[in-house]
C-alpha cells in the first residue's frame, strides 16, 4: 500500500478521500488555490501545497504544478477525485512518465472513453446497446441537419468531450438546430477545449440509470449494482438513488451485464460508471457514456453494499486484486443522495455567490459529505456544491422519509440554496411512487416551485425576533405617544418587508400573549409609486426564543422556528420552508429588489460571451439580449417584455460583477 498520496482536487471529494486514506494509514497531501487557502480540505490532509491563483485554469487544471507538488512532498500516487484532471489522459500519462501512480484507469482507457463518439463505436463493437445517432468526423451544420432528419426529431446534441450537462442541447425542430449547435459548441469549447459534437435520438421520457463497476486492469470486472439519476436540471443530476426503482428484473439483469461488458471491452482498471438511458415505453436500455472516475453520487452505492469505494480504488491502484468477487458483493436496503447547491431554483438554478453566514447540516440524521463550513465563501471559480446529504433505510420508503427529515433540518443563510426545492421534490407524490424521468422537473414545476406565502406564523416569528434583537423603527409620533397613555399598553411599531411588500407591524402584549396587527403601508410614497402591499391582518401569539430558535404558539398550535440573519434581512424557517423578512428604515424608504425599470443586470459574476442584437433593435419578450458565461455554463439574458435596446454596457469578453447593469432596454410603446 502507498505510504503517501496527493489529492488533486478540492471540496467534499478531497475531504472524503482523505478520510478513507487516514483510516488506511496512508498520509495525504492537499493542493489549494488562493481562494482555498483556508478551506476544510486543506486541514483534512497531513500536508498542503499551494498551486496557484483562484481560477481553476491557473491552479487545479495545471498538471505540471500537481506533479511538482508530488515530487516536493514525495507522494507516490495521485487521487484525482472527479472533475478537473480526473479524466485527462495526458495527465495520467505525465504521472506515469514521472513514476507516480494515477489512481484510476489507464490513459488509453480514459482517451477511448473521453470521446463520446469513440466510446460509442467501442460499445457497438462489444454488442453493448447504443442510442441511434451520428458520431462522425464531419461536423458541418448541413451534416447535423441531414443526420437529424434521418434519426427523427427530437434529437440531442452532445459534446464528444462533454460531461456534467455542459455542451448539451435538445432540439425539437430543424429551424432551431443551427442556433443550438453554435451555442453548444461555444460552451463546449470553453469548458473542454473541444467543440466536436455527436447527435442522438432524444428519448422523450427516458430514465437515466447507471452501473457502478470496478476492474483490476487484468480482465476482471465486477458491478456494484445500479443507480437511478433521472431527476436533473440542465442535464445535471439533482437527486440520486440506489437501486433504481421499478426496474423489471430482466431489464436489470441485462443492464448490469451491459455495464460489466462495457468495462471488459476496455480492460477497465479502478472505479468507473457506465451510464445508460432507459426507455420504459419500449423496455430498452441504451449506452450513453462511461465516466472513468469516481462519481459524485457514489455514496448511495456504498450505502447499499456496505463497501468503501475509495479503499477499493487505492488497493487496485497499489496492484492488489479486486477485494471481492461478484458472488461476494451483495446489496441491502435503499439509499438517496440530494445535492445541496448554492443556487436559486427560482432563477433557473443560477449559481448563488456569497458567504455561508449560517450553515446547519443534519449530520446526526444523515451522512454528510461536505467540503465547506460556516463563514466560508462560495466563489464563482468552482462548482457551487455545499454538501451531499445521504440517507439510507431498509426500504425505499424509509430512506426517502429520512431524506425529507434531513432536508427539513437543513439551514443555510447568506446566499440562496436549493434546499426547499429538494424537499419539495422528495415530497412529490410521483417521486414517492418512483415514477421518475429526465423530464420530471419540468413535468412537476407547479408543485416543485410553489412558494407558501407568509402568514401569522411568519409575522409572529419576525416580530418576536425583532423585539429580542433590536429596537423597533418607531418613527410614527402618534404611535410613540401611546407609551404615555394611562392604563394603556405601549405599541411597538416595526416596518416589515417581504418580497417587496411593505407593511407596518404593531405589537403589544398582555402578560405572555402578544397581540399584533399587520397594516399595509399607506404612506404617500407607497400610493404614489403604486407598490403592492400586504393585506391587513390581526393575530395573537405567545412564545420564547434563544439565539436561533423560537417556540411559538398561534391559535393553539405549537411550532418551532429557526431564525438567522440573511444579508440585510432575517431568514426564518418552519420545517423545510423559509421566508426572508426585511426591517427597512421607513425614513430611508423600502429597499429595491429589482433593477430599475428598463434595465437588466447581471444575476451573478461572469463573462459576457455574445451580444444577440445591437442598439436600436426591437426585441420580442423572451428573446435573448446577450449571453454570459458563469461557472462554465451559458446563461441567456432575455427581454422581459417587447422593447428596444438602448445601449449595451459591456462587450464580449468583458468580466461583469453580480448586479452590474448589462443593457438598457426600453419597453415598446
Amino acid at each position: 500500500m502507498f505510504k503517501k498520496i496527493l489529492i488533486a482536487n478540492r471540496g467534499e471529494i478531497a475531504v472524503r478521500v482523505a478520510r478513507t486514506a487516514r483510516k488506511m494509514g496512508v498520509a495525504t497531501v492537499a493542493v489549494y488555490s488562493d481562494a482555498d487557502r483556508n478551506a476544510p480540505h486543506v486541514r483534512a490532509c497531513d500536508e498542503a501545497v499551494h498551486i496557484g491563483p483562484s481560477a481553476a485554469a491557473e491552479s487545479y487544471l495545471k498538471a505540471d504544478r500537481i506533479i511538482d507538488a508530488c515530487k516536493k512532498t514525495q507522494a507516490e500516487a495521485v487521487h484525482p477525485g472527479y472533475g478537473f484532471l480526473s479524466e485527462n489522459a495526458g495527465f495520467a500519462e505525465a504521472l506515469d512518465k514521472a513514476g507516480i501512480v494515477f489512481i484510476g484507469p489507464t490513459a488509453e482507457t480514459i482517451r477511448a472513453m473521453g470521446s463520446k463518439s469513440a466510446a460509442k463505436d467501442l460499445m457497438e463493437a462489444a454488442n453493448v446497446p447504443t442510442t441511434p445517432g451520428y458520431q462522425g468526423e464531419e461536423q458541418s451544420v448541413a451534416t447535423f441537419k441531414r443526420e437529424a432528419e434521418r434519426i427523427g426529431y427530437p434529437v440531442l446534441l452532445k459534446a464528444t468531450a462533454g460531461g456534467g450537462g455542459k455542451g448539451m442541447r435538445m432540439v425539437a425542430r430543424e429551424e432551431d438546430l443551427e442556433d443550438a449547435l453554435v451555442s453548444a459548441q461555444r460552451e463546449a469549447k470553453s469548458a473542454f477545449g473541444d467543440d466536436r459534437f455527436l447527435i442522438e435520438k432524444y428519448v422523450t421520457r427516458a430514465r437515466h440509470v447507471e452501473v457502478q463497476i470496478f476492474g483490476d486492469g487484468n480482465g476482471d470486472v465486477v458491478h456494484m449494482f445500479e443507480r437511478d439519476c433521472s431527476v436533473q436540471r440542465r442535464h445535471q443530476k439533482v437527486i440520486e438513488e440506489a437501486p433504481a426503482p421499478d426496474l423489471p428484473a430482466g431489464t436489470r439483469t441485462a443492464l448490469l451485464k451491459a455495464g460489466v461488458d462495457a468495462g471488459k471491452a476496455v480492460n477497465y482498471r479502478g472505479a468507473g460508471t457506465v451510464e445508460f438511458l432507459y426507455d420504459a415505453d419500449n423496455d430498452a436500455v441504451y449506452f450513453m457514456e462511461m465516466n472513468t472516475r469516481l462519481q459524485v453520487e457514489h455514496p448511495v452505492s456504498e450505502m447499499i453494499t456496505g463497501l468503501d469505494f475509495v479503499e477499493w480504488q487505492l488497493r487496485i491502484a497499489a496492484g492488489e486484486s479486486l477485494p471481492l468477487t461478484q458472488d461476494q458483493i451483495s446489496e441491502s436496503g435503499h439509499a438517496f443522495e440530494a445535492r445541496l447547491y448554492a443556487e436559486n431554483p427560482n432563477q433557473n438554478f443560477a449559481p448563488s455567490i456569497g458567504t455561508l453566514t449560517t450553515l446547519r447540516l443534519p449530520s446526526e440524521t444523515a451522512r454528510i459529505d461536505s467540503g465547506v463550513e460556516e463563514g466560508q465563501a462560495i466563489t464563482p471559480f468552482y462548482d457551487p456544491m455545499i454538501a451531499k446529504i445521504i440517507t439510507a433505510g431498509s426500504t425505499r420508503e424509509e430512506a426517502l422519509g429520512a431524506m425529507r427529515a434531513a432536508l427539513s433540518e437543513t439551514r443555510v443563510a447568506g446566499l440562496e440554496t436549493n434546499a426547499a426545492f429538494l424537499y419539495a421534490l422528495a415530497a412529490e407524490p410521483d417521486f414517492i411512487k418512483g415514477d421518475v424521468s429526465t423530464k420530471f422537473i419540468e413535468e412537476h414545476d407547479d408543485a416543485l416551485f410553489a412558494q407558501t406565502p407568509a402568514g401569522p406564523k411568519q409575522w409572529a416569528a419576525a416580530a418576536l425576533w425583532k423585539r429580542k434583537n433590536g429596537s423597533s423603527h418607531d418613527h410614527d409620533p402618534w404611535s410613540a405617544l401611546t407609551g404615555f397613555r394611562l392604563n394603556r399598553p405601549r405599541h411597538e411599531v416595526t416596518w416589515i418587508e417581504h418580497e417587496g411588500h411593505p407593511a407596518i407591524l404593531r405589537l403589544s402584549n398582555a402578560g405572555e400573549v402578544f397581540n399584533a396587527t399587520l397594516e399595509p403601508d399607506a404612506s404617500a410614497a407607497a400610493r404614489r409609486e403604486g407598490r403592492e402591499t400586504l393585506p391587513p391582518l390581526a393575530f395573537s401569539f405567545s412564545g420564547s426564543m434563544n439565539d436561533t430558535e423560537m417556540r411559538l404558539t398561534h391559535e393553539g398550535e405549537d411550532f418551532t422556528v429557526f431564525a438567522a440573519p440573511h444579508g440585510d434581512k432575517l431568514r426564518i424557517w418552519i420545517d423545510a420552508d423559509h421566508w426572508d423578512i426585511g426591517f427597512p428604515d421607513p425614513l430611508a424608504g423600502i429597499s429595491a429588489h429589482h433593477s430599475s425599470e428598463g434595465s437588466l443586470t447581471a444575476p451573478m459574476p461572469g463573462v459576457v460571451t455574445l451580444l444577440s442584437a445591437k442598439p436600436g433593435d426591437v426585441i420580442e419578450a423572451g428573446k435573448p439580449l446577450l449571453v454570459m458565461e458563469a461557472m462554465k455554463m451559458e446563461h441567456a439574458i432575455k427581454a422581459p417584455f417587447d422593447g428596444v435596446i438602448k445601449a449595451y454596457k459591456f462587450q464580449p469578453g468583458d468580466q461583469v460583477k453580480d448586479g452590474d447593469l448589462l443593457v438598457e432596454f426600453e419597453e415598446s410603446a
